[in-house]
């Protein structure tokens, strides 16, 4: 079952669009498991269902795959704009485990993206580790946040900032971050993770980036080197592709099969 539609949301202070894969399967105790899938910068809450086969290969499976749509937000409480992140790591999984019925033990649940989606994911997943139980990420961005916009390390401006990544990113950034594109370790994947390494309880992980990927390959090979010396379940892969459906499709393939392994 495909189910698209709005709901409104307190958090967000206005309606707001979800899609969501229902399988065939269900799970001990007529339960199922969730998992949250994460769009890329230019999305929305269909594209999953629109671009991959998710309905194909996750028909006969029991998770619920939930979709929400965040605009350009970076999956953050943003300094200008709306709380996106308090509303997919918070709001989302309580109004999903009442209207589907859906088993909320972290084990259950994971939460899966692309580009943005998976910087989001990651975010989610290592901030909300007693909620999220495992998180897939494939081609994600901003995964050095410090070094990037460190602007005085790099003797850089935000306007020459702009004419490297373009107007429109930039500001995009601003609305998450401020004018002055100001660090946040909120919004810091690798410090986020280095802060739960001595922790007992960590989600498993798994990232992925095409080896075509010229925007971020070079980004997720270095947060996997760092990740491997952080006590995570931790794995990545890489293979032949870009940064496109063609590359989005199998990895999510593999890392819903990954998931609902355990």
């Amino acid at each position: 079952m495909i189910l698209r539609g709005e709901y409104f949301s307190p958090v967000l202070q206005m309606e707001t669009r979800v899609s969501v894969f229902v399988p065939n399967g269900v799970g001990a105790g007529g339960k199922r498991s969730a998992v949250y899938l994460l769009h890329g910068i230019c999305g929305r809450s269909g594209d999953y269902l629109d671009y991959t086969t998710l309905a194909t290969f996750a028909a006969e499976g029991e998770a619920i795959v939930i979709m929400p749509e965040v605009a350009r937000s970076f999956y953050a409480d943003m300094r200008y704009g709306l709380d996106y992140f308090t509303h997919v790591a918070d709001e989302l999984p309580r109004v999903c485990a009442d209207l589907f019925n859906v088993d909320t033990a972290r084990e259950r649940t994971g939460v899966v993206g692309a580009s943005m989606g998976g910087f989001g994911a990651l975010r989610v997943a290592l901030s909300r580790p007693e909620r999220f139980g495992w998180c897939a990420a494939f081609s994600s961005p901003c995964l050095n946040l410090r070094e990037d916009f460190d602007l005085k390390a790099r003797d850089l401006t935000v306007e020459a900032l702009k004419g490297m990544w373009g107007e429109r990113l930039i500001r995009d950034f601003q609305a998450v971050l401020g004018e002055d594109l100001a660090y946040d370790p909120r919004l810091d994947v690798p410090a986020l993770a280095r802060g739960l390494a001595g922790a007992a309880v960590k989600p498993r992980i798994r990232t992925a980036c095409g080896l075509s990927d010229a925007f971020f390959l070079a980004d997720n090979r270095r947060f996997a080197a760092e990740m491997e010396t952080l006590g995570f379940d931790y794995g990545y892969e890489e293979w032949e592709g870009g940064h496109d459906w063609a590359f989005f499709g199998p990895a999510l393939e593999k890392a819903l099969k990954w998931g609902a392994a355990g």
